[in-house]
Protein backbone atom coordinates (compact mmCIF):
# COMPACT_ATOMS: atom_id res chain seq x y z
CA UNK A 1 0.00 0.00 0.00
CA UNK A 2 1.18 3.50 -0.82
CA UNK A 3 1.13 5.51 2.42
CA UNK A 4 2.32 8.68 0.81
CA UNK A 5 0.48 11.91 1.64
CA UNK A 6 -0.19 13.79 -1.56
CA UNK A 7 0.53 17.51 -1.56
CA UNK A 8 -0.07 20.40 -3.94
CA UNK A 9 3.62 20.44 -4.89
CA UNK A 10 3.02 17.37 -7.05
CA UNK A 11 0.64 19.33 -9.28
CA UNK A 12 1.95 21.22 -12.32
CA UNK A 13 3.00 24.72 -11.24
CA UNK A 14 0.21 26.24 -13.33
CA UNK A 15 -2.33 24.34 -11.23
CA UNK A 16 -0.89 24.96 -7.77
CA UNK A 17 -3.02 27.37 -5.70
CA UNK A 18 0.02 28.86 -3.95
CA UNK A 19 1.73 29.78 -7.21
CA UNK A 20 -1.50 31.01 -8.80
CA UNK A 21 -2.28 33.16 -5.77
CA UNK A 22 1.23 34.65 -5.74
CA UNK A 23 1.07 35.47 -9.44
CA UNK A 24 -2.55 36.56 -9.89
CA UNK A 25 -3.91 37.19 -6.38
CA UNK A 26 -6.37 35.18 -4.25
CA UNK A 27 -9.44 36.34 -6.20
CA UNK A 28 -8.40 34.06 -9.08
CA UNK A 29 -8.69 30.93 -6.93
CA UNK A 30 -11.80 28.78 -6.81
CA UNK A 31 -13.50 28.00 -3.49
CA UNK A 32 -11.89 24.54 -3.47
CA UNK A 33 -8.45 26.00 -4.19
CA UNK A 34 -8.77 28.56 -1.39
CA UNK A 35 -9.75 25.83 1.01
CA UNK A 36 -6.98 23.51 -0.17
CA UNK A 37 -4.40 26.18 0.72
CA UNK A 38 -5.66 25.98 4.32
CA UNK A 39 -5.90 22.18 4.37
CA UNK A 40 -2.39 21.93 2.84
CA UNK A 41 -1.99 18.15 2.71
CA UNK A 42 -4.16 15.25 1.68
CA UNK A 43 -4.03 11.55 2.53
CA UNK A 44 -2.38 8.52 0.98
CA UNK A 45 -4.93 8.41 -1.83
CA UNK A 46 -6.13 12.00 -2.26
CA UNK A 47 -4.70 15.49 -2.63
CA UNK A 48 -5.61 18.48 -0.52
CA UNK A 49 -7.84 19.74 -3.32
CA UNK A 50 -9.80 16.47 -3.16
CA UNK A 51 -10.24 16.86 0.60
CA UNK A 52 -11.38 20.46 0.06
CA UNK A 53 -14.06 19.33 -2.37
CA UNK A 54 -15.30 16.80 0.17
CA UNK A 55 -15.63 19.54 2.79
CA UNK A 56 -17.55 21.79 0.39
CA UNK A 57 -19.99 18.99 -0.43
CA UNK A 58 -20.26 17.27 2.95
CA UNK A 59 -23.31 19.05 4.37
CA UNK A 60 -26.69 17.60 3.41
CA UNK A 61 -28.42 20.94 2.84
CA UNK A 62 -25.71 23.54 2.29
CA UNK A 63 -23.08 23.15 -0.40
CA UNK A 64 -19.99 25.24 -1.06
CA UNK A 65 -18.24 27.63 1.32
CA UNK A 66 -21.48 28.26 3.22
CA UNK A 67 -21.15 24.69 4.52
CA UNK A 68 -18.33 25.87 6.81
CA UNK A 69 -20.90 27.82 8.83
CA UNK A 70 -22.98 24.73 9.43
CA UNK A 71 -20.46 21.92 9.89
CA UNK A 72 -19.72 21.02 13.50
CA UNK A 73 -16.46 19.66 14.84
CA UNK A 74 -17.73 16.03 14.91
CA UNK A 75 -19.06 16.38 11.35
CA UNK A 76 -15.74 17.72 10.09
CA UNK A 77 -13.86 14.87 11.75
CA UNK A 78 -15.96 12.38 9.80
CA UNK A 79 -14.59 13.71 6.50
CA UNK A 80 -11.73 11.61 5.15
CA UNK A 81 -8.60 13.73 5.36
CA UNK A 82 -9.80 16.07 8.12
CA UNK A 83 -8.13 15.38 11.45
CA UNK A 84 -8.32 17.23 14.75
CA UNK A 85 -6.06 20.14 13.77
CA UNK A 86 -7.64 20.72 10.37
CA UNK A 87 -11.14 20.55 11.83
CA UNK A 88 -10.26 23.22 14.41
CA UNK A 89 -8.61 25.38 11.74
CA UNK A 90 -11.72 25.26 9.57
CA UNK A 91 -13.97 26.13 12.52
CA UNK A 92 -11.74 29.10 13.32
CA UNK A 93 -11.80 30.28 9.71
CA UNK A 94 -15.60 30.26 9.73
CA UNK A 95 -15.63 32.28 12.95
CA UNK A 96 -13.08 34.75 11.55
CA UNK A 97 -15.27 35.46 8.52
CA UNK A 98 -18.20 36.25 10.81
CA UNK A 99 -16.12 38.66 12.86
CA UNK A 100 -14.51 40.29 9.83
CA UNK A 101 -17.96 41.02 8.48
CA UNK A 102 -18.73 43.03 11.63
CA UNK A 103 -15.56 45.12 11.84
CA UNK A 104 -16.24 48.82 11.98
CA UNK A 105 -13.70 51.60 11.47
CA UNK A 106 -15.08 53.52 14.44
CA UNK A 107 -14.86 52.50 18.06
CA UNK A 108 -18.66 52.29 18.12
CA UNK A 109 -20.54 51.30 14.94
CA UNK A 110 -22.61 54.16 13.51
CA UNK A 111 -25.95 53.24 11.94
CA UNK A 112 -27.93 55.77 9.93
CA UNK A 113 -30.27 53.41 8.10
CA UNK A 114 -31.95 50.04 8.83
CA UNK A 115 -29.96 48.52 5.96
CA UNK A 116 -26.68 49.29 7.73
CA UNK A 117 -27.82 47.42 10.83
CA UNK A 118 -29.10 44.51 8.75
CA UNK A 119 -25.84 44.19 6.81
CA UNK A 120 -23.77 44.34 10.01
CA UNK A 121 -25.52 41.25 11.40
CA UNK A 122 -26.53 39.54 8.14
CA UNK A 123 -23.77 36.91 7.85
CA UNK A 124 -24.04 35.97 11.50
CA UNK A 125 -27.82 35.61 11.66
CA UNK A 126 -28.86 34.36 8.24
CA UNK A 127 -27.13 31.00 8.70
CA UNK A 128 -28.69 30.12 12.06
CA UNK A 129 -31.22 27.30 12.24
CA UNK A 130 -33.05 28.67 15.29
CA UNK A 131 -34.37 32.16 15.95
CA UNK A 132 -32.09 34.47 17.89
CA UNK A 133 -32.95 37.93 19.18
CA UNK A 134 -30.36 40.67 19.58
CA UNK A 135 -30.93 43.86 21.50
CA UNK A 136 -28.99 46.89 20.31
CA UNK A 137 -28.47 49.73 22.78
CA UNK A 138 -27.95 53.03 20.95
CA UNK A 139 -26.76 56.48 21.98
CA UNK A 140 -28.21 59.79 20.79
CA UNK A 141 -25.89 59.87 17.75
CA UNK A 142 -27.03 56.51 16.38
CA UNK A 143 -23.93 54.72 17.60
CA UNK A 144 -24.27 51.24 19.07
CA UNK A 145 -23.23 51.24 22.70
CA UNK A 146 -23.61 47.49 23.08
CA UNK A 147 -25.49 44.57 21.60
CA UNK A 148 -26.53 41.43 23.39
CA UNK A 149 -28.15 38.12 22.53
CA UNK A 150 -31.21 38.14 24.76
CA UNK A 151 -32.93 34.93 23.69
CA UNK A 152 -32.68 31.82 21.54
CA UNK A 153 -35.86 30.23 20.28
CA UNK A 154 -36.92 27.17 18.32
CA UNK A 155 -36.78 26.87 14.55
CA UNK A 156 -39.99 28.91 14.30
CA UNK A 157 -40.34 31.14 17.33
CA UNK A 158 -38.48 33.16 19.94
CA UNK A 159 -39.57 35.06 23.01
CA UNK A 160 -38.23 38.44 24.06
CA UNK A 161 -39.10 39.58 27.59
CA UNK A 162 -39.80 43.37 27.73
CA UNK A 163 -38.67 43.59 31.35
CA UNK A 164 -35.30 42.04 30.52
CA UNK A 165 -34.91 44.24 27.45
CA UNK A 166 -35.42 47.54 29.25
CA UNK A 167 -33.31 46.49 32.22
CA UNK A 168 -30.45 46.01 29.77
CA UNK A 169 -31.20 49.32 28.07
CA UNK A 170 -31.07 51.17 31.39
CA UNK A 171 -27.86 49.38 32.34
CA UNK A 172 -26.10 50.78 29.26
CA UNK A 173 -27.74 54.23 29.41
CA UNK A 174 -29.33 53.68 26.02
CA UNK A 175 -31.17 56.61 24.45
CA UNK A 176 -33.14 54.20 22.28
CA UNK A 177 -33.08 50.54 21.33
CA UNK A 178 -33.29 48.43 18.19
CA UNK A 179 -34.36 44.80 18.10
CA UNK A 180 -33.04 42.44 15.45
CA UNK A 181 -33.80 38.77 14.94
CA UNK A 182 -33.60 36.13 12.24
CA UNK A 183 -36.07 33.86 10.49
CA UNK A 184 -34.40 30.48 9.87
CA UNK A 185 -36.74 29.89 6.92
CA UNK A 186 -34.92 32.65 5.05
CA UNK A 187 -38.16 34.65 4.60
CA UNK A 188 -38.10 37.86 6.70
CA UNK A 189 -41.84 38.50 6.38
CA UNK A 190 -43.12 39.53 9.86
CA UNK A 191 -45.32 37.00 11.63
CA UNK A 192 -48.28 37.89 13.84
CA UNK A 193 -46.10 37.27 16.90
CA UNK A 194 -43.42 39.60 15.45
CA UNK A 195 -46.03 42.33 15.04
CA UNK A 196 -47.41 41.76 18.55
CA UNK A 197 -43.95 41.82 20.15
CA UNK A 198 -43.08 45.01 18.27
CA UNK A 199 -46.26 46.72 19.45
CA UNK A 200 -45.68 45.63 23.05
CA UNK A 201 -42.09 46.89 23.09
CA UNK A 202 -43.06 50.11 21.31
CA UNK A 203 -45.64 50.93 23.97
CA UNK A 204 -43.34 49.90 26.84
CA UNK A 205 -40.55 52.06 25.43
CA UNK A 206 -42.81 55.10 25.34
CA UNK A 207 -43.69 54.65 29.00
CA UNK A 208 -40.10 54.12 30.13
CA UNK A 209 -38.63 56.85 27.93
CA UNK A 210 -36.39 54.56 25.86
CA UNK A 211 -38.15 54.22 22.52
CA UNK A 212 -37.96 51.21 20.24
CA UNK A 213 -36.55 52.77 17.08
CA UNK A 214 -36.83 49.69 14.87
CA UNK A 215 -37.30 45.94 14.79
CA UNK A 216 -35.35 44.35 11.94
CA UNK A 217 -35.96 40.81 10.72
CA UNK A 218 -33.16 39.00 8.91
CA UNK A 219 -33.79 36.40 6.22
CA UNK A 220 -31.38 34.86 3.74
CA UNK A 221 -29.61 37.88 2.21
CA UNK A 222 -32.73 39.98 2.74
CA UNK A 223 -34.33 41.85 5.60
CA UNK A 224 -37.41 43.78 6.63
CA UNK A 225 -37.53 46.88 8.81
CA UNK A 226 -40.70 46.99 10.91
CA UNK A 227 -40.35 50.77 11.07
CA UNK A 228 -40.26 51.08 7.29
CA UNK A 229 -43.32 48.80 7.13
CA UNK A 230 -45.24 51.14 9.42
CA UNK A 231 -45.31 49.04 12.59
CA UNK A 232 -43.39 51.70 14.54
CA UNK A 233 -44.34 55.40 14.61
Amino acid sequence: MNNKNYTMKELPSSERPYERCEKYGPAILSDAELLSVIIRTGTFNQRSSDVAMKVLNSHKLHKGLIALYYLSYPELRKIDGIGKVKAIQLLCIAELTKRLGKISKGEKPLFQEPKEIAMYFMEELRILQTERVYLLMMDGKSRMLHHENITIGTANTSVANPREIFQKALQYDAVYIVLIHNHPSGDPTPSESDAAATKRLRESGKLIGIPLMDHIIIGDRQFISMKERGYID
